[in-house]
């Protein structure tokens, strides 16, 4: 079965069901300008009107003609109908077509004009928040700055943290011996009495066009108290804090909060029209919204709208505390918009206030982020080369060495002195050791590893395990730290079985080439006992909790002497292909042999095969389009992409290469993928697909990830055993829909406790080739496929305390095997917003 055809099928997938909910969401396409010149004449002598009301219908969005009788209108508030009125004339409406470049002449009859009887019905009303709601929302296209062809402007982007809920008890605790320095900059003009303690300054140009899409920012100077991560500054611009008042949900902390002029809005907020005035020289209503529901992602607040485009001067809007999500107790965003062009309306300043606490008792965080832009350039396109390539967040360089001479003419507004002594202070607290040891145990705490000089030792979660292969397995780590070099990093553990009396280790390295673009070499050599298909989890296999919490022992395991030398490189940021050579002799250890039937002279004969080894060459590229990461010197998180992120790897036995047994030709392809979906929560999935050619011994073919802890595994079929199926070749999907609190934030309990509610499925299918047979016998308890996928269902409750996640388990086929669990309650860990 060709993987490839799978990928292409949820890539199309994909598109029509995000088409077929734009269509039910009301989406609407930009809009372009509506550009209609003529001329208005008089129907009987055909001579030229001047000053002639040429308008489009149901709008305030006009002109008059000349003293020729010409008049042009360019203009993107345009209806689909114009009409031209002139006294001592009957009107005339001509259809327009929208978006469009037209001439339209007007030829009025003479006539007098008079306004017939009008009755009004008390049926016939309508709330005026409702139609101007209406208004704003249909002219949302002409509004938002997506519908112009290119823009660009400068951005300055100040954040700020500071520490809150401080009391005299706090402040006093022995914690803060030798640094009592920090609280003479007490705040208490916010609702807590606040502590600032970081602050970071950045200055950047954004860009934007529309057709062919690009976007890019370029990082021009940052100042960052306390912090030099080139890959944190990417953050700390405009591109990872982008919010968009005409986005139908607007993306905060993880979350889709519903945006009070989302097309769907009128299900989630009453509106009330409540006030109107000049506002920077246009005349502009007050709409009021409130939420329907106070747990839903919504806000509460006001909204300034300009009474003749409709387009939004000014939003203030607050969360509720009541909303379901976590550690916020309080989030305000203001939104300045002026009209720096004829028809085109900018943001001009945005402030973010929000209030972090993990329990309402706890010393929390105050997070405010200041964003104004200036010097607009619109319409002016560049070449389409400049935004070639998928790097669209550029840090230039020297970033960080800017002088103050320079943050004095590139600030839009000046910082105050309080902020200014937050660069001194935490300037101050890097130079006092108690500090320092502060930060040694929270790397401590995060990493497992403790730094001594050049060398750190670790993981500490691993250094004392149990299994039923091994019995007690102590092991020790080391790897060089940063302070020995931050280009290349040496690492290294020894174990040992107190039952299989063997010792295991690891020694190898990796180097970097180059950092930009990230380059790396390196070569590893390990004899360690593994335990094929596992794929990692919350507690790896040589953690001391995995021995705890596992239903089946682990009987059956295999030694690895494997030597491997790769190297990686990343054209681009979400680009990157991998080249490695493997080198494996395994064998069977515990409860299990490698089997082979071998004929003899009266019949066949099972013999134990003993080690087998393979030499292999594989090929592997990722494509995770404008992929964001927080990077260390070796080491880096995904933050993921608003892409499917496709993984594609080829390997290549070679058949009598250093003495490798086996040649054969084996793909994988796996594309995942998350689609928020506004209020109806998010949904994630992961197609994978793959072919082996050649028969081998299964252990080399696909052995499918199984679970048998009593953790939940994302990345595994958790009502499987391990070894419990192979294939070599097979297609699996696994789809989990989360919906943030959709039905649960209905139910009294279920809404005070902020749980929220999930679905899933994982299946697979594949074929197992008898061939495979003749070079190694499946084991006890190992399957391949018949004509039945392998299913299993899950419902779950997530966010309980706020970091768990119970999940119940349904397995749907192969329920007859033995040795199987049909139903599972696992436990699951998530921190999130």
């Amino acid at each position: 079965m060709n993987s490839n055809r799978f990928i292409n099928y949820s890539i199309c997938l994909r598109g029509l069901f995000l088409l077929s909910l734009s269509l039910f969401l009301g989406g609407n396409a930009f809009a372009q300008k509506t550009i209609v010149a003529g001329a208005v004449y008089d129907a009987e002598t055909k001579e030229p009107l001047p000053f002639v009301n040429v308008a489009f219908q149901n709008t305030k969005t006009g002109t008059t003609t000349d003293i020729d009788g010409n008049y042009r209108i360019e203009t993107y508030y345009a209806s689909d109908s114009l009409t031209a009125t002139f006294v001592g004339y009957k009107p005339k409406t001509v259809k327009v077509k929208r978006d469009q470049a037209q001439d339209i002449d007007f030829f009025l009859e003479p006539g007098a004009f008079s306004l017939g009887e009008v009755v009004i019905n008390a049926q016939d009303f309508e709330d005026p928040a409702e139609v101007l709601l209406k208004r704003i929302i249909n002219n949302k296209p002409i509004n938002n700055r997506a519908k112009l062809d290119s823009y660009e402007y400068e951005t300055y982007n100040k954040i700020q943290f500071d520490m809150n809920n401080l009391g005299e008890k706090f402040m006093e605790r022995k914690l803060w011996k030798d640094m009592e320095f920090i609280f003479d900059r007490i705040d208490s003009t916010n609702e807590k009495v606040s502590l600032p303690f970081f602050l970071t300054e950045t200055v950047s140009d954004y860009y934007y066009q529309r057709q062919p899409r690009g976007r890019k920012e370029i990082i021009k100077a940052t100042k960052v108290s306390g912090i030099n991560n080139a890959s944190i500054q990417q953050f700390l611009g405009q591109m990872y804090l982008d919010v968009n008042i005409y986005d139908n949900s607007i993306g905060i902390f993880g979350k889709n909060f519903i945006s009070p002029i989302s097309n769907y809005g009128g299900a989630f907020y009453k509106y009330s029209l409540v006030d109107s005035m000049y506002i920077d020289s246009k005349w502009c209503y007050r709409l009021d919204f409130q939420p329907k529901n106070e747990s839903d992602l919504v806000f509460k607040g006001h909204i300034w709208v300009n009474d003749t485009s409709y387009a939004v001067k000014e939003v203030d809007a607050q969360i509720l505390e009541s909303a379901n999500i976590n550690f916020i107790t309080d989030l305000k965003v203001h939104h300045d918009y002026q009209e720096v062009e004829k028809e085109v309306w900018m943001l001009v300043e945005e402030n973010i206030l929000a209030d972090i606490n993990i329990a309402e008792t706890t010393t929390g965080f105050y997070a405010k982020k200041l964003t104004t832009y200036q010097d607009f350039v619109i319409n002016q396109p560049k070449e389409d080369s400049f935004y070639g390539g998928a790097e669209y967040v550029v840090v230039e360089s020297e970033v960080n060495e800017k002088d103050e001479q320079y943050w004095e003419g590139a600030r839009h507004e000046e910082i105050t002195t309080n902020q200014q002594a937050i660069y001194d202070m935490v300037d101050s607290l890097k130079t006092v050791p108690r500090f320092r040891t502060y930060i040694d145990i929270v790397n401590f705490l995060f990493q497992g590893y403790k730094e001594s000089g050049m060398v750190e030792y670790g993981p500490v979660f691993t250094f004392l395990s149990y299994n039923f292969v091994e019995g007690l397995r102590p092991k020790f780590g080391l790897r060089t730290s940063n302070a020995f070099s931050t280009n290349l990093q040496l690492e290294g553990y020894v174990a040992y079985g107190t039952k299989d009396k063997r010792f295991k280790y690891m020694l190898g390295g990796q180097y970097f080439l180059s950092k930009k673009p990230r380059h790396i070499v390196g070569a590893y050599y390990s004899e360690d006992l593994e335990l094929i298909g596992q794929v990692p989890n919350y507690f790896g296999r040589d953690h001391i909790v995995t021995f705890l919490t596992v239903r089946n022992p682990q009987d059956r395991l295999i030694l690895n002497k494997q030597f491997r030398v790769f190297t990686e490189r990343e054209w681009f940021t979400g680009f990157s292909t991998t080249l490695e050579y493997r080198h494996r002799d395994l064998a069977a250890r515990g409860a299990w042999e490698f089997e082979q039937e071998k004929p003899v002279d009266d019949g066949i004969e099972i013999v134990d095969l003993g080690y087998i080894t393979s030499s292999e060459v594989s090929v592997g590229v990722r494509f995770a389009y404008r992929e964001s990461f927080v990077q260390g010197e070796f080491t880096r998180i995904s933050l993921g992409s608003i892409w499917p992120i496709i993984d594609v790897k080829a390997d290549f036995g070679m058949k009598g290469v250093f003495g490798g047994e086996y040649g054969y030709q084996k793909l994988t392809a796996s594309v995942t993928d998350k689609i928020p979906l506004g209020p109806f929560g998010t949904m994630r999935y992961a197609l994978q697909g793959g072919k082996t050619w050649n028969p081998i011994p299964y252990p080399l073919q696909f052995v499918h990830a199984g679970n048998e802890s009593f953790f939940q595994n994302n990345r595994a079929f958790n009502t499987m055993n391990f070894f419990e199926f192979v294939s070599d070749e097979y297609v699996s999907l696994r789809a989990e829909h989360h919906f943030e609190g959709l039905f649960f934030n209905k139910i009294p309990l279920f809404k005070k406790l902020k749980w929220r509610e999930l679905v899933g499925v994982n299946a697979i299918y594949g074929n197992f080739n008898e061939a495979n047979l003749e070079e190694m016998l499946l084991p006890e308890f190992t399957y391949s496929f018949d004509n039945r996928p392998f299913a299993e269902a899950y419902v779950g409750i997530e966010n309980i305390f706020k970091f768990m996640r119970i999940d119940a388990i349904w397995r749907m086929t192969y329920r007859e095997l033995p040795r199987t669990q049909n139903f599972s309650i696992l436990l699951g860990f998530d921190i999130q917003f």
